[in-house]
């Protein structure tokens, strides 16, 4: 049987630790290539809603109490990427997380005539995002965003767009959490580091430049790829 491939995405994988940006590089990507931001945990919730089969072997694990295995993760991934809005490609978020995650991935995607497109690695400075995370604060009456660096209140410490002079700060934006998080995450994702640049579809991109540098780097890597 001869798999059109023409038919099926392009797929990407940004791997990057909390507050590299992914985020918001992603949905920039979105804009400009029209590819779909796929998220493990929301494929879920819309698989069990839907009552696919899937997403049935999904609720019954989860109804248990179990963690939901990568083969059911695979399979509501492979049903999604099949979705027409997913025409022109999709960015993996949250997914793979290991290596074996990795490989079960490719098998999948080898099954429909894909492959990885690209692996595009975020790169910190684990100093500066600790700076970067651990000093942001939100103003509780209006939800602006604040720095003690980048962006401080006024001087009273009042919220510029609205006067409030209520500010908060997430729990696990402390500095000592941030930097737990960054020493997991590196542990975590060093293996798939070196197995996307093994597999020879992985980009490092700085992501501590400016965020526009940032999307022009990455735009660059997603259009030679989709071309």
């Amino acid at each position: 049987m001869t798999v059109d491939v023409m038919t099926r995405p392009a797929v990407l994988i940004l791997l990057g630790p909390p507050g590299a940006g992914k985020g918001t590089q992603a949905r920039m990507l979105q804009e400009k290539f029209g590819l779909v931001q796929l998220s493990t945990g929301d494929l879920l919730r819309a698989a069990v809603k839907a009552g696919t089969p899937a997403g049935k072997q999904a609720k019954a694990v989860m109804d248990a109490g179990g963690l939901v295995s990568d083969e059911i993760v695979i399979a509501i991934l492979n049903d999604r990427m099949s979705e027409e809005d997913c025409r022109n490609g999709v960015i993996l978020d949250g997914f793979p997380r290991t290596t074996v995650q990795a490989k079960a991935l490719d098998d999948m995607l080898r099954s429909t005539g894909q492959r990885i497109n690209a692996a595009i690695s975020l790169r910190v400075d684990d100093g500066a995002m600790v700076e970067r995370i651990s000093g942001r604060s939100t103003c509780a009456g209006c939800g602006e965003g604040y720095h003690d660096t980048f962006k401080p209140p006024l001087a009273d410490g009042s919220c510029a767009k609205c006067g409030s002079t209520e500010l908060t700060r997430r729990a696990d934006d402390r500095a000592e959490t941030v930097a737990s998080r960054l020493e997991a995450y590196h542990a975590q994702t060093a293996p798939l580091i070196a197995y996307y640049d093994a597999a020879g579809v992985l980009t490092s991109v700085d992501a501590m430049a400016a965020i526009d540098k940032v999307a022009g780097d990455m735009a660059r890597v997603v259009g030679s790829v989709m071309s």
